[in-house]
Parts: structure tokens; C-alpha cells; sequence
């Protein structure tokens, strides 16, 4: 018998699991929530005649509302600024209307992340008892924000940087709450390099089965040079960078390296937003590398296998349109890969996603679709009350 192949979106029968979306956060998120004497420095909303401006530490950085809220627009409407919560959809901030706009989509589901605080909790400020403030409001408003979607909206907590133990306890408090999964955004003790006292946090999430998340633009040894005008050529380069694996493939090597894959091989790792076409050539160099130098710089004492094999064992990533990498999927874990939509970000497709499966996905087996559609996801999350075929 043929080999059954995909080629159009009447012929997913199962409910489609979007690994990627987000919400933009409700300008009262952290003023209605955090401690009075902090609320001064929790971030906010000004609007100005430029449109809404979120302000951090009571305006010590400001980030305007731009991008972020793109679904539904055309190309020709993009902006990186001037855009209010007025014009935006608001299944960006409010449960049904975000499930209205998922059954527009012909999407089942959504893995939740932040818009705000894209980048990690460190967004909030240095100060300890700020962010952890914030980081706890972020948490309860989107466990809020997905109670009542009957299980298709999975919440991810941010987890803070302010210390081993403060991450395992917020990680322990989303789990409370139903979210799925946690994001990181440094090592568990706040630095960019492993600590012995990381692996505790490692341990209960490799023991609960779970998933940390990683996104991308955040958890960068150093940060790319800050393009001035969005509106121009040198941010088309920094973003086509980015999406190619510029800035996850120095992420993903340093957590190969790190040791924490030896010691706890059934941890989770997620990189989102990432895309997928660069995992087979760095494996390839990070396998070449490894046997070359491993002796003189004394991996060969502690590795005692091939990087390519832990990121095939322990990493998953998810990506939105990249044909390149599904042409190369047999070279990677196909188990590990998912798709998403980054709803309502700029590449967002909403509301016809549907033309984005097809383009990306058309002529490949049928059965590996359904697992960058929904079986990956489903089984990474626990998912298990989402059925395996529509009823």
C-alpha cells in the first residue's frame, strides 16, 4: 500500500496543538496585583500621543506597543510602535475572544508565553522583591486567563532570576496554579553559567516531567547590538538572523555543554521560537568539535556521549515557517519538533494558518504532520485530555 501523504488541511482529523502563541498582557496585570509599595515600579501602561507605552521600573525602560499585536493585520499595517489596546484584537488579553479566534484559525489549542516581558523576568527590574512580585502577578493572570477554556489555553509560568530557591518555589507554585510548563530565561541561580546548587531545580523538574522553556531573544551571554530604528534595513538583518539560529544556537550549545543533560537525562528542554533548520548543521560541528578537542579541554572526562545525542534525547523546539528544516527533519528527533503560530505576533499568520500548514507540510507523510501538529505537543505537555481525533 502507498504511503498516505499530506496534502490539504481537510484531511487533519485530529485537533491541531499550536506550541507557540502569546498573549498581550492587560495594562492592569501588575498594577492591580503587586504589593502598594511596589506598584509605583511595577510595569504600566502610558498612553501617549505615539500610542500605548509600556513602562518598567517606573520608567527606567519603556517598550511600545507594536509588534506584539499584529494579528489580523496586513503586512502593510505592521509598526513597531503606535498601536493601543483600543485597536488591538482582544483575544490577546481576554479568554473567549481568544478561543473565537483559535476555531477562526481551525486551531484546537495553545502553549501560552508572555509579550511583555518577552525576554525574561529580569524585565522587571533587579530588584528582588520587585520581581518577584511581578513574576507572581504574570503567573496568576494568565492561570486566570486560561481557567474556562476548558483546557485548550496551557499556561507556561516565567520563572525569576533571583535565585535557585525562588525558582524552584515559583516552579512549584505554577504547577499549583495548572500551568504545563515553566520558562527561563538564565541557570536556575540567575547567571548565565551552571551552578552545582541548580541541579535541585533541574531534579524536580526532570521528576515532575516538567518542560522548561527557553525563548527565544532571552538567556543570551551577549546581547546583540540594539537596533535604533526599527524601521529600518539593520532590523530586517537582526530579525532574519534571528530566525535562521543566530541567537538560539549559542543558547542550545551552552546548555549541551553544561553538564546538566548527564545528570539528569530525562529533563525537558524547549526552545521556542526557534525554528528548526539550523539543529542538524549544529550537531554535526558540535559532534566534530566534541571529538577533535574533547581530550584537551577534559569533555572526554565528562562527556561520555556525542552532543548530537543529548539534543536528539533531551531538546524539543518549536517554529512557525521553515520548510528548509522539515526537508531536513530525518536528520533530527521528529518527535521533538512542533509547530506553532506566535498569534498575534508579526509572524502570525492569523487568521488563515490553514495556508501556512499546507505550505509547510504539503506532500510529506501524513502521519509525521500529525506529530509536529498535535502528537508531539500533546505528549511533551501531558495533554492527555485532548482527544487524538475530532469528534
Amino acid at each position: 500500500m502507498p504511503e498516505r501523504l499530506f496534502h490539504d488541511v481537510a484531511s487533519i482529523d485530529y485537533p491541531v496543538i499550536d506550541a507557540d502563541a502569546h498573549v498581550n498582557e492587560p495594562p492592569d496585570t501588575w498594577t492591580s496585583r503587586v504589593p502598594a509599595h511596589v506598584r509605583d515600579r511595577a510595569p504600566k501602561v502610558v498612553h501617549t500621543d505615539e500610542g500605548d507605552v509600556w513602562s518598567f521600573d517606573d520608567g527606567k525602560r519603556t517598550r511600545p506597543v507594536g509588534l506584539t499585536a499584529s494579528a489580523g493585520l496586513s503586512y502593510l499595517q505592521y509598526k513597531p510602535a503606535g498601536h493601543t489596546y483600543e485597536d488591538m484584537r482582544p483575544g490577546s488579553f481576554d479568554t473567549k475572544a481568544r478561543l473565537a479566534d483559535l476555531d477562526a484559525d481551525g486551531i484546537f489549542a495553545q502553549v501560552l508565553y508572555p509579550s511583555v516581558t518577552l525576554a525574561g523576568a529580569k524585565a522587571y527590574g533587579q530588584d528582588r522583591e520587585l520581581q518577584l512580585a511581578c513574576v507572581r502577578a504574570y503567573n496568576d493572570w494568565l492561570a486566570e486567563f486560561c481557567d474556562g477554556s476548558d483546557g485548550r489555553l496551557i499556561g507556561q509560568s516565567v520563572l525569576p532570576t533571583t535565585g535557585v530557591d525562588d525558582a524552584i518555589e515559583e516552579m512549584e507554585r505554577g504547577m499549583g496554579l495548572g500551568h504545563r510548563g515553566a520558562v527561563i530565561s538564565t541557570f536556575p541561580n540567575g547567571g548565565l553559567d551552571p551552578q552545582p546548587e541548580d541541579h535541585q531545580f533541574w531534579s524536580l523538574a526532570e521528576e515532575a516531567q516538567h518542560p522548561i522553556a527557553v525563548h527565544i531573544g532571552s538567556f543570551l551571554r551577549s546581547v546583540p547590538p540594539a537596533v535604533n530604528d526599527l524601521r529600518s534595513r539593520a532590523f530586517l538583518a537582526t530579525a532574519g538572523a534571528s530566525k535562521a539560529g543566530a541567537y538560539t544556537i549559542p543558547v542550545a550549545s551552552d546548555l549541551v555543554f553544561s553538564g546538566i543533560f548527564e545528570r539528569h537525562p530525562d529533563l525537558r528542554v524547549l526552545l521556542v521560537e526557534a525554528n528548526i533548520g539550523w539543529i542538524p548543521t549544529m550537531c554535526e560541528q558540535l559532534d566534530d568539535m566534541f571529538m577533535r578537542y574533547r581530550w584537551f579541554t577534559g569533555a572526554a572526562e565528562q562527556m561520555h556521549e556525542l552532543p548530537s545525542r543529548i539534543v536528539y534525547r533531551n531538546i524539543w523546539s518549536t517554529f512557525i515557517v521553515d520548510t528548509v528544516g522539515i526537508q531536513l527533519r530525518d536528520r533530527m528527533n521528529i518527535k521533538h519538533l512542533l509547530w506553532s503560530t506566535d498569534y498575534p505576533h508579526t509572524a502570525s499568520d492569523w487568521p488563515n494558518n490553514r495556508v501556512t500548514i499546507e505550505r509547510n507540510f504539503r506532500g510529506l507523510p501524513w502521519d509525521e504532520v500529525k506529530l509536529m501538529l498535535h502528537t508531539n505537543a500533546k505528549e511533551l505537555y501531558g495533554l492527555d485530555w485532548i482527544p487524538s481525533e475530532r469528534s
